[in-house]
């Protein structure tokens, strides 16, 4: 028996436990900042919903979607759970609602700068104060970057029930708005028919990394 613990110990993908640990540790990072936020908006324009829900948090445990998570773990391509927004609380509520729709891809491109200011500012460190940790904490934040450029990318999609649909919608005329949004739940399908299909999976990508070399360029 202590043999085969032994032998099981020495075998185990460590390396790959720890991958899985530093993607799942970014994916809520990610999907916690964007729904904070979408509620954060939603409440600077006067709906309280959120707050009352308690969903104005940072805690993971607030937003997430089991479903959802272990898709994006898997797939990369996932979710949480919506923040709930009353748009009748809004003066303007077609523009109130798209403004908090951007709300959610704008600040994980506000987080993905934030952590590479946070990798550059490890990178410029003496060389005897760089450690295996340091080493791993650049790697992770990097990562985590690109995981926050593609959900606020990927989310900007015109595609209900992402967020560019609600701003391409309130665009549109008041009777096509609502008729749209009574129809917004079937998007979902084709949103998996899509991934399924991997339509457009290039081009996200290569708009992902474009957006990542534009924003390391202003750290490195």
């Amino acid at each position: 028996m202590v043999g085969y613990l032994q032998d099981f110990w020495e075998q185990f993908n460590w390396m790959g436990l720890l991958s899985a640990v530093e993607r799942l540790a970014g994916v809520l990072l990610c999907l916690t900042v964007h729904e904070t936020c979408h509620g954060l908006a939603a409440s600077a324009l006067g709906d309280p919903t959120a707050k009352r829900m308690h969903r104005l948090s940072f805690n993971p445990l607030h937003h997430i979607d089991w479903l959802g998570l272990l898709a994006m773990l898997v797939c990369g391509f996932g979710w949480a759970k919506p923040v709930p927004v009353d748009m009748r609380y809004f003066k303007n509520p077609r523009a109130g609602m798209a403004v908090t729709a951007l709300a959610g891809p704008a600040s994980n491109f506000l987080l993905a700068l934030l952590l590479m200011l946070g990798a550059s500012l490890l990178s410029h460190l003496p060389a005897g104060m760089v450690g295996s940790f340091a080493v791993w904490l650049f790697s992770f934040l990097l990562q985590t970057a690109i995981l926050s450029i593609g959900l606020g990318l990927f989310n900007l999609i015109p595609i209900p029930p992402l967020d560019g649909s609600k701003v391409l919608f309130s665009l549109l005329p008041e009777n096509a708005y609502y008729a749209l949004m009574r129809y917004e739940r079937f998007g979902m399908l084709a949103l998996l028919l899509m991934m399924w299909l991997d339509l457009g999976g290039s081009y996200l990508s290569d708009a992902i990394y474009r957006v990542y070399l534009w924003m390391a360029g202003l750290f490195f």
